[in-house]
């Protein structure tokens, strides 16, 4: 299935994109870290709001390159050489989502690399309404680089919160979309390229827990985690406008990506709410490397209050990960905006 809504506009646009995510890449590459002090220490949140819910934070070549909800049609950039640096850093507009009638809303963009090109995968509904949302793809470096409108669903339908997994040699499209059930889920697609899906999707993971109906039932914004063999997709779980909004997590056990019998739920969150830290509704999220490759972090969304819903109060937190014994990802608790964070191993300040 080939992209649609090709237009000149689109080419000006991503042309925009492709000048400044190279160009980026190429300041970081050519950045000697090696005899550089470590980067500072930090607290949380590390952007604060209002461009700041649903983030992607990507590592690479020593340089964080960040993209989060703008609540308007703009996409913007941020780019650090440390964490703590992201709070102050400029933003720079890398695109304006735009529609064959008029404005519209971009929200939770996702940055993703794929042989040697940047993606930018983000979701985009007209206003007023927030009726039809769709996923649209911009892609940079390309001979002739365009936008357009993934093809997900039957019939132009739903499909948000999309991101690219790496499995078995092949693409596939993980996004959130809601079932003839009424229930919004996690289905996936497989890719005939990083700017197209070669068939619908379909649902791998449905809202049938308790802890995923709070609120509303909710499964979205998943994001894959891989470690040595293994691969994990997780996921937000319960209405974003609740203090449990939170992670849960599936496994892909073998067989065909596509059937939702080879993937297991585990049974209870991965990470959520901490009153005693006051940490409410974190979800969202993305995962990025340490400069150094030896450690993996989170980058997800929370507020500081059980009551502020899911709005422009939410801002970015980050922290790093472990592993449990049995070879699952621990995310622990979500820490206090009052808590100190080493920064990430390998990285100097810039």
């Amino acid at each position: 299935m080939m992209l649609v809504h090709r237009r000149g506009a689109g080419r000006r646009a991503l042309s925009l994109v492709a000048v400044l995510i190279v160009a980026l890449s190429m300041i970081a590459a050519g950045h000697d870290r090696a005899d550089a002090a470590p980067g500072p220490s930090f607290t949380n949140p590390v952007v604060p709001a209002p461009n700041s819910a649903d983030p992607t934070l990507v590592q690479y070549n020593g340089q964080y390159y960040y993209v989060a909800t703008t609540w308007t049609s703009n996409i913007l950039m941020r780019r650090s050489s440390t964490i703590a640096g992201l709070r102050s850093a400029s933003e720079r507009r890398i695109f304006t989502a735009t529609q064959n009638t008029g404005c519209c809303t971009m929200w939770a963009p996702h940055l993703e690399q794929i042989n040697n090109r940047w993606y930018i995968y983000y979701s985009v509904a007209p206003r007023p309404g927030y009726g039809s949302r769709r996923t649209h793809v911009l892609e940079s470096a390309a001979n002739d680089p365009m936008g357009g409108v993934l093809n997900l669903m039957p019939n132009n339908g739903w499909a948000i919160d999309g991101a690219v997994l790496k499995l078995n040699g092949a693409l596939y499209f993980h996004y959130s979309a809601f079932h003839a059930d009424k229930l919004q889920s996690i289905y996936i697609a497989p890719m005939s390229s990083p700017t197209s899906v070669s068939a619908y999707g379909t649902r791998i993971s449905a809202p049938t827990l308790a802890w995923e109906r709070q609120g509303q039932p909710v499964n979205e914004g998943s994001f894959a985690l891989q470690r040595n063999g293994r691969t994990f997709l997780t996921y937000s779980a319960s209405y974003c406008g609740t203090a449990d909004y939170k992670l849960g997590m599936l496994e892909y056990r073998g067989g065909n990506p596509l059937v939702a019998s080879s993937w297991t739920k585990f049974p209870t969150p991965i990470f959520q709410r901490s009153n005693a830290n006051g940490v409410y509704g974190p979800g969202h999220h993305s995962f990025f490397t340490s400069p150094d490759g030896t450690e993996i972090w989170i980058a997800y969304h929370a507020n500081s209050s059980a009551s502020q819903g899911c709005g422009t109060t939410r801002t970015t937190r980050v922290q790093k990960i472990s592993w449990n014994a049995d070879g699952t990802p621990n995310l622990g608790v979500p820490v206090p905006t009052s808590k100190v964070l080493a920064p990430p191993s390998g990285e100097t300040g810039g």
